[in-house]
């Protein structure tokens, strides 16, 4: 029985255990059906979306903003600022921590903890002081959820002022202030075309400040500031700023003042001339293709850049004759560089130089022009009927029929490959982003009735910066130079990091060809086509351009009248080609490069080359006429003042009946020219009024020296001698007809042969 009892008490306690056992089994598998979701979560959480937690976990505790850098300083050649960021500051809002500032205002029941200011109010406000849409404003205050939404990039420090004492007087919570840098341009519209402008985000889009956006941006900065559970900056608690680093500055080759003179000469010929399709001008370092100065027309307001400013485009603009955005591309657009165009005449020194190197010509060639060459089936026709001529002179007349001659000795191969050597076919390589592609006839369809009339500068089409490069190779001994506007690149603290390389590329001809060359075009200028471009005391090389423009049907509507002038002829220091597209019919001027285009050219270079230190050599003839100091000669006798006014190469009239000199006009000490008429007072009383400017527009130099003496004033004279033509007239004055100005006043008249064909 005890043995029955133990088995049964044994057997009772193995079910106790099977019973435990199957218990803990159970809840184990329950626990782990239970536990194996949230560990799944967990997982998911902590190891899968850690780094994604991490980054909200952190947004929410901390607000970061963006500390723009500022963007380098681009400086012309003699320091002077075209283009710096300045201090701004960007206000933002936070909607998110403007919202909960309402509800908890709403909630509150001290008055103390009440706001005084509403969404609308706000936004009103605001929209006030710093001149926005105050319905935009008020479509970001309701994004509630974000924490940052600009309504001002970039305010003046004034604005940003107002926006800060509106903050602390109202108590306004959620709109902030960063420092930012806002980007000016000193001198307006100068050298638009060159610079360039940048976009909303401080992003160069155009010029040079888009072609070097990686040398100008810098870095951004950050500042991480930490916030309480209603998204408040919670100040002193914690914060940490990464500094911005500043962009690389720009020292160009150009210089202000050239290029102010380029500028302004080339508006002066678009409305003169009623230029339809505007023009462009370039101004280079001849002995290395620094880019001095370069303009297009027309031109535009860098620190208003979407704004037109020809008055004819904004009238069409205004009467929607014209869209705007098209208007914005044009006056953007670089016609120096991004456009094409048939040179025209001024690439026959292209021509010169490849026929003079080759051997095919030399200065002993002479050549007889009978107004027209036959070519394949063509017949060309010259400007004239020269007749007998030198090589020199067959530049100077621009004589097609010659030229076509040298380049048909030249042939079709060996053209080519100048062309080549030229880098017309390439491009010019400058620095400026858009260099439009030039348009030849290929190689292997290159027939000799192309070459005719590209000897002559027709039937292609290069961009003006790859044509001048080219040019100054053949005058400047022969070096082809890669033309550039950015001469080096300088670090923060001005230390130069890179600087551009002055070798040149290639030498096209050698130094005796390009002196050759460098003679005939002075011819040119002396006695032929470009004699409007003369300059007195310098000597000046050049060369004529009027290029037809075709249709897409190829019928001939319009011209481009162009000039391309070097100086000193001898040992050019600078070289210039400037174009109009499509002048007026109706100017009362022929249209062609040498009426149009070279009297600027001598005004500018009259401007730039004392300017650059270019000291002025003058003929016997030229000196009597210079600017001279007159004498004092007021106590003197007649014969005496007479004699000393004389000795310095003036004449004089005596105004009175007296033995000694009372007063004169103009007074001792005035620079007035050589050969003037001062008037003398013996006796007589000197008269008070004013004198009334003549207009002499149109006047033969003598008719216009005898009006202006009649008038009291005195004349200097500039542009062209004429060497004795009958048709050199005045075809400018500084001062308007009609003017009042004190007696003895110089009045600059400039000269032009108004007989010049091309």
């Amino acid at each position: 029985m005890a043995n029955f009892g133990n088995r049964k008490s044994e057997n009772s306690r193995r079910a106790n255990r099977t019973i435990q056992l199957r218990t803990f089994v159970l809840m184990l598998v329950l626990g782990v059906a239970m536990f194996l979701p949230l560990f799944g979560k967990l997982y998911q959480l902590q190891i899968k979306r850690h780094e994604e937690l991490q980054k909200l976990a952190v947004s929410q505790q901390t607000r970061s903003t963006v500390v723009s850098a500022s963007r380098g300083t681009i400086y012309d050649r003699n320091g002077n600022i075209l283009a710096i960021s300045a201090s701004a500051e960007t206000v933002f809002l936070s909607p998110k921590e403007i919202s909960d500032t309402l509800k908890a205002s709403d909630k509150a029941t001290g008055e103390k903890d009440k706001v005084t200011w509403t969404k609308d109010s706000l936004a009103a406000d605001l929209a006030e002081i710093l001149d926005v849409n105050e319905e935009s404003i008020r479509k970001r205050m309701d994004r509630t959820e974000s924490q940052y939404e600009v309504i001002k990039l970039r305010a003046d420090e004034e604005v940003a002022n107002k926006v800060r004492r509106y903050i602390n007087d109202n108590k306004v919570r959620g709109v902030y202030l960063v420092t930012d840098s806002k980007r000016y341009y000193p001198y307006g519209d100068l050298a638009c075309h060159i610079i360039g402008f940048v976009g909303n985000d401080n992003t160069g889009l155009y010029g040079l400040e888009a072609r070097y956006e990686k040398e100008l941006e810098g870095k951004t900065g950050l500042v991480i500031t930490a916030k309480d559970n209603t998204g408040n900056d919670m100040l002193y608690e914690y914060e940490q700023y990464f500094a911005p680093e500043n962009g690389h500055s720009l020292v160009l080759t150009v210089d202000t003042t050239i290029q102010y003179y380029l500028e302004k000469a080339l508006t002066d010929m678009v409305y003169k001339y009623d230029v339809q399709e505007g023009g462009m001008g370039i101004i280079l370092n001849a002995k290395t293709g620094a880019v001095l100065a370069m303009a297009s027309y027309p031109n535009y307001d860098l620190n208003h850049f979407a704004d037109i400013l020809d008055p004819k485009m904004q009238e069409s603009v205004e009467a929607e004759e014209a869209d705007l955005g098209e208007m914005q591309m044009r006056q953007w657009w670089n016609k120096a560089v991004n456009e094409v165009y048939e040179p025209g005449s001024t690439s026959k020194v292209l021509t010169l130089a490849a026929a003079l190197e080759e051997g095919v010509v030399d200065m002993n060639t002479t050549f007889t022009c009978e107004g027209f060459i036959n070519v394949s089936t063509a017949r060309i026709k010259c400007s004239g009927h020269h007749g007998f001529q030198t090589l020199a002179e067959t530049a100077a007349h621009s004589c097609n029929p010659a030229f076509i001659t040298y380049g048909l000795r030249l042939g079709n191969q060996k053209y080519y490959e100048y062309m080549r050597n030229f880098n017309l076919m390439s491009g010019s390589g400058v620095d400026l982003d858009g260099e439009a592609a030039s348009i030849f006839q290929p190689e292997d369809q290159f027939t000799t009735l192309d070459l005719a009339c590209y000897a002559f500068g027709q039937n292609f089409s290069v961009t003006p910066i790859s044509l001048i490069s080219a040019q100054a190779s053949c005058v400047n001994g022969g070096y082809l130079h890669t033309p550039y506007v950015v001469a080096q690149v300088l670090d923060e603290d001005g230390n130069v990091i890179w600087q551009h390389d002055d070798t040149p590329v290639r030498q096209v001809v050698s130094e005796e060809t390009s002196a050759k060359v460098r003679e005939c075009l002075e011819t040119v200028v002396a006695t032929g086509t470009g004699r409007n471009a003369q300059v007195a005391g310098y000597r000046i090389g050049g060369k004529s351009g009027t290029a037809d423009k075709r249709d897409a049907t190829g019928q001939t509507k319009e011209v481009i009248v162009s000039f391309m002038s070097f100086a000193p002829a001898d040992d050019p220091e600078i070289i210039m080609l400037i174009a109009l597209d499509s002048p007026g019919r109706d100017t009362g001027t022929y249209p062609s490069g040498g009426n149009m285009v070279a009297p600027s050219c001598s005004k500018i270079m009259s401007e730039i080359l004392p300017y650059m230190g270019i000291q002025p050599s003058y003929s016997a003839e030229e000196l009597l006429g210079a600017d001279t100091t007159v004498p004092n000669v007021v106590d003197l006798s007649v014969e005496e003042a007479q004699k000393k006014l004389e000795d310095r190469g003036f004449s004089s009239r005596i105004v009175g009946e007296g033995d000694v000199i009372t007063d004169q006009t103009p007074v001792g000490g005035s620079i007035i020219p050589g050969k003037s008429v001062v008037v003398l007072y013996a006796g007589e009383e000197k008269p008070d009024t004013m004198c009334i400017v003549p207009n002499l527009l149109g006047n033969s130099p003598a008719e216009a020296n005898t009006a202006a003496t009649n008038a009291g004033l005195l004349i200097r004279f500039s542009g062209t001698t004429g060497s004795g033509s009958t048709s050199v007239r005045v075809i400018s004055q500084s001062e308007e007809p009609g003017a009042e100005l004190p007696a003895g006043t110089v009045i600059t008249v400039q000269l032009g042969d108004t007989n010049v064909p091309d």
